[in-house]
């Protein structure tokens, strides 16, 4: 089995190094000093290591099942979401108002990412309700937040998003469910939803349910759209419970991967329900759960690539086989480890690179959140609205290939399921999926994200690009093997909108047919900006003296394999891009 350690050395690395998160103008930065930080992250890593992690294969051997219309899970998990609940874990970034501990939400996601790697199935039960807490916390009423927070904040009552119908998936204007208004201010919610994550257990007294209907008599189309809060079990104004809601668990789907997790089959016959913002607007209250689900599925991403990773590692490490071709490395023993090889280096260092790469990515992306919602830094909200797409798509498809890497460096094994490295790679598989699939994420970025605030933020970032390595030409590190690729790629980056531009009014097939491509492109390019970055963190450490000479010259060296290996990758986008839609086009449906 698998074993798992948070790359806490790596966690603070990027809070403290790169991020600088105390010198950062953002109220409750001040108090996450190093000492902080590394006390709360040891701590969850302890869980994720001891508690959630052991229990990876068995929610993937058994699964969950469906009894008497309740659903079980796994044998351990809900000791181990008590342990989760009671150590105020699922309450990091919550209102301390609400019983949180009011830390900010790069906290949440550096402790959540131990999590995920342990353990992503039973992660997504407290993930989805830190989700509508979010929706109730920013478009609920008074009496809403005050009766439904706390209870979601401690995870005594969990929370789902019901968006997809059988008929209909991101076209969302298609829905039949229904919400008829009844004379006490409640509505009836009829209809059907599937893939809902996490939409029943036995974990928690409560589920509350964030569903998606149509208001009879609303405008056509998403415009009609209205969110509404539908509990499991009914309850009074002091959230005390009675009868059970006129909802149910139609079937769990069998599934590829994440068996512990519940998915769903829920039928609303006539289920009470309540509206959570204004009628007509639900797409609205909706997107701001999706917008922060869609984070966490990237941080999902890599967090399952970091976690094969971290297995593939131990076996090269260990595994004998072959002689390296500049001589043994093991003269004592009958052959050499694998990690001697260059093709199991090139795995390695590929995964590393990313992983490390993308830990800083999405840990930025958590501090522009805390810029938005704690300062009000309307420059943050548009910058990580713009990499939002980046981080949710480019993240997972890496971090599936990650999962796959590893499996490679087992060999036959990494196919055998004893040794755990398929779920590896079946759990991560859903990443690229759910919360948007992949392709809308880059149709999102190209066909929305670009022209937003007229072009003002992508052409923001780029001059952030330009800046850096105008401002470091200079520097001894970065000058070798740093700054020329990265200003390569960001100019491959900005010929590839350029051409969007050119191109994408009188033929808007191209645009559409280069989205995905663009999408990698921009992934590249944050992703070296990164190791850029974290490149300088490095050597200012050394220059400084630090005592930990192996960690950060190991960080050094990594980057330049990224810059080297991974970069140039987007000169092939780029020449795909400027192909235009013809050659995606070309084929008469009646070809295929």
């Amino acid at each position: 089995m698998p074993s798992y350690n948070a790359p806490i050395d790596d966690m603070q690395f990027v809070l403290h190094d790169l991020l600088k998160i105390t010198e950062r103008d953002v109220p409750g930065y001040a108090e996450l000093d190093r000492d902080f930080t590394a006390a709360i992250l040891e701590e969850a890593g302890k869980v994720a290591r001891d508690v959630l992690a052991p229990l990876n294969m068995v929610g993937d051997s058994q699964g969950c099942r469906l009894e008497n219309g309740v659903v079980r899970t796994p044998d351990g998990f809900r000791e181990a979401f008590d342990t989760v609940r009671e150590g105020g874990w699922t309450a990091i970034d919550a209102g301390e108002e609400f019983g949180g501990q009011g830390l900010p939400y790069v906290m949440h996601t550096a402790v959540n990412e131990p999590f995920v790697s342990a353990n992503m199935a039973f992660n997504m039960y407290q993930g989805l309700t830190h989700g509508a807490y979010t929706a109730i916390l920013a478009h609920g009423s008074e009496a809403q937040k005050a009766l439904y927070l706390p209870r979601l904040a401690s995870c005594e009552w969990t929370g789902t998003m019901n968006l997809t119908e059988p008929h209909c998936g991101t076209d969302l204007g298609l829905m039949r469910t229904k919400a008829e208004p009844q004379d006490d201010g409640s509505y009836k919610i009829t209809g059907q939803k599937i893939f809902i994550s996490s939409g029943d257990h036995d974990m928690a007294d409560n589920i509350v349910h964030l569903v998606l209907a149509k208001i009879p008599g609303g405008p056509e189309g998403t415009k009609g759209i209205s969110l509404f809060i539908v509990p499991k079990v009914l309850h009074d104004e002091e959230g005390k419970l009675g009868a059970r809601n006129a909802v149910s668990v139609g079937k769990l789907e069998e599934k590829m991967g994440i068996h512990g997790n519940s998915t769903c089959v829920m039928n609303y016959d006539g289920a009470t329900g309540w509206l959570l913002g204004e009628a007509h607007k639900g797409m609205r209250a909706m997107f701001t759960m999706m917008n922060e689900a869609r984070m966490g599925v990237g941080l999902q991403g890599f967090a399952q690539g970091e976690a094969a990773y971290q297995a593939a590692l131990a076996y090269a490490k260990d595994r004998l086989q072959g002689r390296a071709v500049t001589g043994p490395a093991n003269p004592e023993g009958p052959a050499d480890p694998l990690i001697v090889h260059p093709d199991i280096r090139r795995n390695l260092m590929d995964m590393k690179s990313f992983a490390e790469g993308a830990r800083a990515l999405t840990y930025w992306g958590a501090t522009l959140i805390d810029a938005s919602h704690r300062s009000g830094d309307a420059d943050s909200e548009a910058l990580v609205s713009l990499l939002t797409p980046v981080i949710k798509g480019f993240l997972t498809d890496k971090g599936f290939e990650m999962a796959t890497a590893a499996q490679q460096v087992y060999g036959g094994h990494g196919y055998i399921e004893e040794w755990g490295m398929s779920q590896f790679a079946r759990d991560a598989r859903i990443t690229m999926i759910y919360e948007g699939a992949n392709g809308i994420q880059a149709l999102d970025l190209v066909g929305r994200k670009l022209a937003a605030n007229g072009g003002k933020t992508v052409m923001g970032f780029f001059e952030m690009v330009k800046t850096f390595c105008a401002e470091n030409k200079e520097n001894e590190t970065l000058s070798s093997g740093f700054i020329e690729p990265l200003k390569a790629a960001s100019k491959d980056l900005q010929a590839a909108g350029m051409f969007f531009m050119q191109n994408g009014m009188k033929t808007p097939n191209a645009a559409l047919a280069g989205s995905y491509d663009f999408m990698h492109m921009m992934g590249h390019v944050t992703l070296g900006l990164m190791w850029a970055q974290m490149a300088k963190a490095a050597a200012e450490a050394l220059e400084a003296g630090t005592g930990n000479r192996d960690f950060y010259e190991a960080k050094i060296a990594t980057g330049r394999y990224y810059m080297a290996r991974h970069l140039p990758a987007t000169k092939m986008h780029l020449a795909r891009i400027e192909s235009g839609a013809e050659p995606v086009m070309a084929l008469a449906e009646e070809a295929f």
